[in-house]
Formats: structure tokens, C-alpha cells, sequence
């Protein structure tokens, strides 16, 4: 099995690490080409406009959003939340998103999140970070912040973290990636 990891922009290496603990291939995803082949593919944070410009002009935006339309697994992070839940872009998760939903890089923070389908608490890493308003019927909710902003969810072949799980050294939401979407695609 091989996982794809968006390397337009964004914590890609980080992305690597933590399928590098989870026993599992990668392979950077620069050009269309190299979409082909992956079992599934990790869309990293970084800055979602500059993400989806890069995207267009590599000519990826239109075969990426069909692969997701068509069950192709897909994890968002961060900025991959908000390009997966614009209909203008990837299109590929029914949930309204607040971009920078937690205000500036100064505001980043921390916080440990009860995760459905994980035993313990996993830390939550929040950088400049959306949050899902509202979200489908078809949406499973996998994670609230205290004050009750969804930050991590799921739906069919797509999952989306408003944190960063890639800098934490706890591979378990990676594994929740492969274990419950990409295995039983």
C-alpha cells in the first residue's frame, strides 16, 4: 500500500514520518501523474488559497475532486479540511468551514481531544485553525474542541483534522486514516 502526501505546500515531511511509523509507503504528489497508483492521499495544512492555485496549475484540482467524488480515500489536514469542504474546490465533504476559525498565528494552541475510535486523548496541535460550523447528515463528528467546535470528521472516503496530527510523534490519527477509510474502500 502506498499513500500519496500532497508536497505543493505544507508539513509534508511530518506526513511521512508518522506513515513511516505506521508501516506504510509514501510518495510525494507534485504532478497528476503521480496521483496514480496510490491506495489514498493526505492534502497537509499550509495556506488553502495558495494550495488550490498550486493545484490548477498543475493541472490536479479537476482529477483530484473526481477521484474523491468517485471513493478515493482522501485526509485532510488543516487547510486540507477547508479544500475538501469547498464546493469550489475539492468538494469532497459536506461540512461548513470558518477559515483561521481560532484566529491568528498568535492564538495557536493545544488542547487534548476525546477522539471516537481512539482509546486515550490525543493532543490536538491548532495553527491558524478552521473548524467545521455545521455538517451533513452523512458526516460522522469525531471530535469537538471544549467549547464545542467539530475539528475532526468523517465521511465515507474522506477525513478531515482542523489540527495538525503530523506534529505530534502519536500516530494514531494516521492509523484511524488507513484503518478506517483507506482499508475498507
Amino acid at each position: 500500500m502506498t499513500i500519496g502526501i500532497l508536497a505543493l505546500q505544507g508539513a509534508v515531511a511530518e506526513h511521512q514520518n508518522m506513515l513511516e511509523q505506521c508501516q506504510v509507503e509514501s510518495k510525494l504528489v507534485r504532478t497528476r501523474q503521480d496521483l496514480e497508483g496510490l491506495a489514498g492521499l493526505i492534502i497537509p495544512g499550509g495556506e488553502s488559497t495558495a494550495i488550490k492555485k498550486l493545484l490548477v496549475r498543475e493541472e490536479m484540482l479537476l482529477p483530484l475532486k473526481e477521484m474523491v467524488k468517485a471513493g478515493f480515500p482522501v485526509f485532510g489536514t488543516c487547510a486540507g479540511l477547508v479544500l475538501l469542504s469547498q464546493t469550489d474546490s475539492l468538494a469532497g465533504f459536506d461540512g461548513q468551514v470558518v477559515r483561521n476559525g481560532f484566529g491568528r498565528q498568535q492564538d495557536s494552541f493545544e488542547e487534548s481531544l476525546s477522539v471516537v475510535g481512539l482509546d486515550e486523548p490525543f493532543l490536538g496541535i491548532f495553527i491558524r485553525a478552521p473548524y467545521l460550523e455545521s455538517v451533513g447528515s452523512e458526516v460522522k463528528i469525531l471530535a469537538k474542541t471544549d467549547d464545542g467546535r467539530i475539528v475532526a470528521a468523517s465521511q465515507k472516503n474522506v477525513l478531515v483534522t482542523a489540527f495538525h496530527p503530523e506534529l505530534t510523534a502519536d500516530p494514531r490519527i494516521h492509523e484511524l486514516f488507513i484503518n478506517e477509510i483507506v482499508n475498507k474502500k
